[in-house]
């Protein structure tokens, strides 16, 4: 595609009505669309969070990423470790926030109304959560670590949520490398066995000689063919979801 958009720092209310950042980009025409909310990975809202931002606008979507450690004084940098020394920041905090940018884009002239949330490592996991929690229309997991398994003492405040499963009220695309250890192959197997006996609309698609952030292309991980694919699976279930 190759839509005109304008990208910009934007503000809106999250958990418990705190002011946070967020980063937003919208195509310039005026039509109804649907809206995607990114959620960013534990190392935090970096260039590669608000690329996937640009991206969702560049195809026809309102995007926007909340900074979900907007409330950490310092650079963007230092909130991410003083975060990720802590454990991470708490569930109904992530929900909260998360929450405010759904209301931010559903505010837009331009919403259709329906909203995808995406989310990556641990915001895959948040995506999971999200999707059994708030009022979202579709929510894309991409290699979400801690939705099952043991919770790593460095990542307290990440505890599992597969039993959350039949809360889940709306359709799910999950992303997977079978390289990968975060989830491992065994946890996504769980995953969908969750999905499937709680009678969820699901697709799943996994990928050989793909490990973690494969989707990343500023990381040693990237593999461009499973990137390729998954953003096709992306746009094709968008489309089904929030109408194209």
């Amino acid at each position: 595609m190759d839509t005109a958009f304008v990208s910009e720092t934007v503000q809106f209310a999250g958990h418990n009505g705190d002011t946070i950042e967020g980063y937003a980009a919208r195509p310039l025409n005026t039509a109804a669309r649907g809206g995607v909310v990114v959620i960013h990975h534990l190392p935090g809202y970096d260039r590669e969070s608000k690329e996937f931002v640009r991206r969702f606008a560049d195809r026809g979507y309102d995007s926007v990423c909340a900074n979900l450690y907007s409330r950490v004084p310092g650079s963007y940098d230092d909130a991410a470790a003083a975060v990720r020394a802590q454990g991470g920041a708490p569930d109904e905090q992530v929900m909260g926030d998360v929450r405010g940018a759904i209301d931010y884009l559903r505010g837009l002239d331009t919403s259709s109304g329906k909203i995808a949330v995406i989310g990556h490592c641990s915001g895959g996991r948040h995506t999971y959560l999200a999707s059994a929690t708030l009022p979202i229309d579709a929510a894309i997991v991409c290699y979400g670590g801690l939705i099952t398994g043991e919770t790593p003492p460095q990542m307290s405040s990440m505890v599992p949520i597969l039993d959350r499963t039949p809360e889940i009220t709306c359709p799910v695309l999950g992303l997977f490398g079978n390289d990968d250890q975060f989830p491992t192959p065994a946890q996504v197997d769980e995953i969908e066995k969750a999905l499937i006996e709680a009678g969820k609309d699901y697709e799943f698609h996994r990928y050989d000689g793909a490990g973690h952030a494969f989707f990343g292309p500023d990381r040693t991980a990237y593999r461009v063919e499973a990137a390729l694919d998954g953003w096709d699976h992306i746009w094709r279930f968008l489309d089904r979801t929030l109408g194209g």
